[in-house]
């Protein structure tokens, strides 16, 4: 076995089953982009960043992500859609062969962690077929110095090879040539098949989701976060297109980080990664400036289309919708140096409600925010036909679902019985639709919204009076400074009260359609947290 590199550890890789390998081990990011353009694998933009292609999957492919299941998962995982089993004899089958598949090859090997609270670090060392894979898990994972490589010992194993595609699924217990496994056991995740980066990142989250909580009594967290001056630490849920990333970026606050964070028993807020995973689709310097200003040598662009003259074109979606850059955290300049922080003070919730029938700021209940954790809703707004569109309601447990090994009211009570015990205050921040629904109402404003975030941060929102919305049972201010109060209370902006109460009804319907499948599972607390009324009821007397 050749090696190349500069840090020398336990490099034995013949342990994993691979053989006759050229291993070029924790190469800088300035090497892997020179490799990956040498070997025609890709190209570098007008100002040096590299770009690259991950060819037929552009995305995550949850279809094909398993679980092995074992003695360590069996009465753990919540077994279905989401976390799909696959036996250990098969996994040991398949593994086998991704190993015979990069014997005799050069190969890339990395040696980072996760988990920025020292306390909780856990060592991944990454085997990939790709330069540029490696680029992507060197921005994604946390960086150990020179001196802490030297006795590196991983705790869990990525085995990546996306040219290795499984010729006979059904034979391995898979549904096609492509996969991404966790197995708890022995500490390895396996990725065939697929060159979508994130397969490697949501894998070790996933493996996260369920080690913490379970034996660390710690809450991981899909989300972002970021720090006051006074140290208080704000966390922000939401899905795609809900405005997470861009209402956790304040300048008057650090960023902890955008996407995956834990929450300990001694409420530090710790960042799982060392970097960024952001969408570029439609990205300006205007709109997101610090995710645009990151975009230099050292991040990976992903599956973006070039103009003639080597920029980026970021409004060409011909490849895919998911278009992306991976970026070491430190391309942000206002960031909280040590990833972590204490004294979580308030939690946002971010929807995107296309119906137009939340309230644009609410203040949650435990069980209330326990619900709507669980239930992770927004709305996606469906393909424009001769201009009338209908809302789609769209729900991710957790506000990520995908990611969720156990079942998801126990990420629910650890979270309120957290923000009980610390004394959060926890919102729901509505960055949709107001005064009717999408086609009709007009998107609330960042302004108005950016001014409720702010006042809530400041605590103006503390002592002001609320009223209760008779169908979600949701608290609304009745005053938040910076915006009109008449917004508040989403059923005055609606010319016809009627027309509200309908929608409302429907969509706090879907509410309670989606909330069955965790219903037996969940305390009377969290159910009661729910709408307060579904179709079945009559509202006479709101008419």
């Amino acid at each position: 076995m050749k090696t190349a590199g500069t840090v020398q550890n336990d490099k034995n890789l013949e342990r994993y089953g691979l053989k006759d390998v050229t291993v070029n081990w924790n190469l800088s990011p300035e090497e892997l982009q020179k490799i990956t353009v040498e070997k025609g694998m890709g190209k570098e933009t007008a100002n040096g960043t590299l770009a690259i292609n991950t060819g037929k999957f552009t995305g995550r492919s949850p279809q094909d992500r398993f679980l092995v299941k074992d003695d360590y998962t069996e009465d753990k995982v919540w077994w279905g859609k989401t976390n799909k089993p696959v036996s250990p004899e098969n996994f040991d089958k398949l593994k086998n062969e991704i190993t015979k598949y990069l014997s005799g090859k050069e190969i890339y090997a990395r040696d980072g962690y996760v988990c920025a609270e020292p306390e909780f670090r856990t060592n991944i060392r990454t085997v990939t077929e790709l330069p540029w894979s490696n680029l992507f898990v060197y921005n994604m994972f946390l960086r150990p110095s020179l001196k802490e490589l030297e006795n590196f010992k991983e705790d869990w194993l990525i085995l990546c090879a996306p040219g290795y595609v499984c010729p006979d699924p059904k034979a391995f217990g898979i549904r096609q040539g492509n996969f991404s496994i966790l197995n708890f056991t022995q500490k390895i995740a396996l990725v065939g098949g697929s060159a979508y980066t994130g397969e490697m990142k949501k894998g070790i989250f996933s493996a996260l989701n369920l080690i913490l909580p379970t034996e660390r009594n710690v809450l991981p967290m899909h989300c972002s976060a970021n720090v006051g001056k006074k140290g208080d630490t704000a966390i922000f849920f939401g899905l795609s297109g809900t405005g997470k990333t861009t209402l956790s970026a304040d300048p008057d606050r650090k960023l902890i980080g955008d996407d995956e964070h834990g929450w300990t028993n001694d409420n530090t807020i710790f960042n799982f990664e060392g970097g960024c995973y952001a969408k570029v689709i439609d990205l300006s310097e205007e709109k997101e400036p610090d995710i645009f200003r990151a975009v230099k040598p050292g991040a990976l662009l992903e599956n973006v289309v070039f103009k003639d003259n080597g920029e980026p074109d970021y409004e060409d979606s011909s490849i895919t919708q998911n278009t992306r850059v991976s970026y070491p955290i430190y391309h942000i300049d206002n960031i909280q140096e040590t990833l972590y922080a204490n004294n979580p003070k308030n939690i946002f919730f971010l929807t995107c409600d296309a119906f137009g029938v939340l309230p644009p700021v609410s203040k949650l209940t435990p069980g209330q925010a326990a619900y709507h954790f669980i239930s992770g809703y927004t709305a996606k707004v469906a393909g424009t036909e001769a201009g009338i569109t209908e809302p789609v309601p769209s729900f991710s447990a957790c506000f990520g679902e995908p990611f969720m090994p156990l079942h998801p009211t126990v990420y629910g009570e650890m979270l309120s019985k957290k923000m009980t015990e610390a004394g959060v205050n926890v919102w729901l921040i509505n960055t949709g639709w107001s005064a009717g629904p999408y086609g009709v109402g007009s998107r609330i404003k960042l302004k108005y919204t950016r001014a409720m975030i702010t006042a809530i941060l400041n605590g103006e929102l503390e002592n002001v009076d609320y009223d209760q919305n008779f169908i979600f049972g949701l608290h609304m201010p009745k005053y938040c400074p910076g915006v009109p109060s008449e917004i508040l209370d989403p059923m005055n902006t609606w010319l016809q009260k009627g027309a509200y109460v309908g929608k409302a009804i429907h969509l706090a319907h879907s509410f309670h359609l989606n909330f069955e499948k965790f219903a037996a599972q969940a305390s009377e607390q969290i159910i009661e947290g729910g709408p307060l009324i579904d179709q079945h009821h009559q509202l006479n007397e709101h008419f």
